[in-house]
């Protein structure tokens, strides 16, 4: 056992308490408490309330990240259903109204930033098929060139000017397998497709390097989960619980997924994807719901807002997910 009380190494730092804003990596030596310590990030893996949104409703589109993000689109129940063109964007506290979308719809995708994301596809009552692409500048909406496949409940990965789309459904009984890819300008159909055509699927990651994982082909729910290198679809492990309307987030080998159903059942669970497999988070949502508006983020740092819980219907919740964060650490020596 090394004993640091009557060590002074000459790149650790002697102090009597604790630095104020201590850095990642950074290590002292605490002379009061006669301790040894550093400023390390340490897995937390919990889900907390967050700012409610203004408008409370399902099935939207979302970009960003947990401290920058921004909600459009969706579904608000009541006796006469109705798609929003509501846009929101959130600071890290509070959500706040900002410029509408030209298209109202809802089940839509949105990829990019808070400051410059992409809003495609969709749905509009009563019956109709959304290939709308509309571009965000951080005040306004701006209509652009649509997609080449009308489609809703599907799936997206990437940024403003390069993002690909990828599974969904067509009409009321046609899911597809098809894949595009936007390059800021246009839409293109990629000749690769998704191996298990399904709708109501979870994405991560980019352009080149996306994950799609869960979704159905009415009746069946799948687990599985599909990698993209830019040129084809793989198929990877599976999930543990195959799940529809599931909220994700992530990279292609740092992903989250949460929420969604397994009919009639509606869950809290959280996974998590290590490039190579999923594993089960002991700690789900605080609220079960599924079809949120923003479920963006990191594996690190993610948010789920909005959404639908049976027998109440719309919400405005927010959850903020700390996968890991910066901790002063007691170090221990052998």
């Amino acid at each position: 056992m090394v004993a640091y009380t009557g060590i002074q190494g000459q790149n650790i730092l002697i102090v009597s308490s604790d630095p104020a804003n201590p850095t990642e990596g950074q290590i002292w030596y605490n002379s009061t408490s006669n301790l040894l310590k550093g400023y390390q990030y340490v897995a937390t893996n919990t889900w907390a309330s967050g700012g409610n949104m203004n408008s409370p409703r399902r099935a939207g589109g979302g970009a960003g990240i947990q401290t920058a993000a921004l909600g459009f689109g969706g579904l608000q129940d009541g006796s006469t259903p109705n798609t929003l063109s509501v846009t929101e964007s959130y600071n890290g506290t509070s959500w706040t109204n900002v410029n509408s979308m030209n298209t109202a719809r809802l089940a839509l995708v949105g990829t990019g930033t808070q400051t410059a994301s992409l809003g495609f596809g969709g749905y509009q009552l009563p019956t109709t098929y959304s290939a709308a692409t509309e571009s965000w500048n951080g005040t306004n909406w701006t209509s652009v060139n649509s997609m080449n496949t009308a489609r809703a409940d599907f799936a997206g990965a990437g940024t403003q000017t390069n993002t690909l789309a990828f599974g969904g459904r067509t009409n009321a009984t046609t899911t597809t397998a098809a894949t595009e890819s936007w390059n800021g300008t246009n839409w293109t159909t990629l000749p690769a497709t998704l191996n298990t055509s399904r709708e109501r699927l979870g994405g991560a990651g980019t352009q080149t390097s996306a994950l799609a994982f869960s979704g159905r082909t009415i009746p069946t729910i799948y687990a599985a989960t599909e990698s993209w290198n830019g040129t084809s679809w793989t198929t990877v492990n599976s999930m543990n619980t195959g799940r529809i309307n599931i909220g994700g987030c992530g990279t292609q080998t740092a992903a989250l997924a949460f929420g969604g159903q397994t009919p009639p059942t509606t869950s809290v669970k959280t996974e998590l994807w290590n490039g190579t497999s999923w594993t089960n988070n002991p700690t789900g949502l605080g609220t079960g719901r599924y079809q949120f508006v923003a479920a963006v983020g990191t594996q690190g740092s993610a948010l789920g807002s909005g959404g639908y819980i049976p027998g109440s219907g719309k919400t405005a919740i927010t959850e903020e997910w700390t996968g890991s964060e910066l901790t002063v650490r007691t170090l221990t020596t052998s």
